[in-house]
Order: structure tokens, then sequence, then C-alpha cells
């Protein structure tokens, strides 16, 4: 009755997600791959940093900026000041941004969702709202990346005029 029981889970759980599921017995090892419907899975992106310490700095995605900050000068409060930052992949994988963020929601970066191949360039537009802002703001983007290291930051910085 046991083995009946265990047996009926082992069905069940291999039906319940509606994937289709391959075993590979290979020298007592059991290996388990869970194809999709459109029989894809995702390719793992590289990390530079290993579990045990080392980190390989020469084979990782490389962003390079034509420049890191934006001075937009002097504007009234309540203007939208935008601005594109353009960066080039010098590294030797493909570029993939994992994210890009401000520390405030007045400031909205929109960056590739695609992969730059090496050499290739992109870009990435933000938008600061300066209502509600005045006197001297550096807004801060951070970008996450598959590069080392993995964070990169450009800055919109400027002053803004009271009404």
């Amino acid at each position: 009755m046991n083995k009946w029981l265990t047996g009926c889970w082992i069905i069940i759980s291999l039906f319940a997600c509606g994937n289709e599921v391959t075993e590979t017995t290979s020298d007592s090892k059991k290996i388990q791959e869970i194809k999709t419907e459109d029989d894809l899975n995702a390719d793992i992106i590289r990390n530079p940093i290993s579990a045990d310490g080392t980190t390989d700095t020469v084979n990782v995605a490389k962003i390079e900026f034509d420049y890191t900050i934006h001075d937009f000068g002097t504007v009234k409060e309540g203007t939208k000041v935008k601005h594109t930052f353009h960066f080039e992949n010098t590294g030797k994988i493909p570029l993939l941004i994992a994210n890009a963020r401000s520390t405030c929601g007045c400031t909205v970066p929109k960056w590739p969702k695609e992969t730059i191949e090496p050499g290739g360039k992109g870009k990435i537009d933000v938008v600061f709202n300066t209502d509600g802002k005045k006197e001297y703001q550096d807004k801060p983007v951070t970008i996450t990346a598959n590069t080392f290291p993995n964070k990169t930051v450009v800055h919109m910085k400027g002053f803004v005029e009271k009404k």
C-alpha cells in the first residue's frame, strides 16, 4: 500500500505543472530537465565573481559611458529635464542590464532590455521631474548589469530655481 501511494504522488507531481519532465540516468546520477512549452531553457548569465572568491575581470561585459555626469545647468521648478546617456559594451561577452534605478520617483530611467553585443552601443534615457525640488540637485541613477563591478552610477546635476 505504501509503495502504491508513493507511485501516485510521483505521477501527480509529474503532470501537475503541465510541463514535460525528462529524466536521464548516468553513472548512478539522476538529472532532471524540465522543458517548457516552446522547448527552450533559460541561458545562464555569467557571473564574474565565484563562490570560492575568485574574480574574473577580463572575460566580462564592460559598460563604458561617453560621460557619467550630466550638468543640466539652472532650470525653473516644474521643468522635466531629459537626458540620454550613451554607452558601449567594451567587454568580451554580451552586456545585459538587469536594472536602472534612482533614489526617488522624480527621476525615471529607461534602459535597453535586450543584450548589447561586444562593441555594441546603447542608451539610457533619464527624465528628472523638478516639481517640488529646489536649489542644487544631484540625482544618481544606479545601473546593475553583468559587469565588474556590477553597479555603475551616472548623475543628473543642476540647480532648480523656485517658481
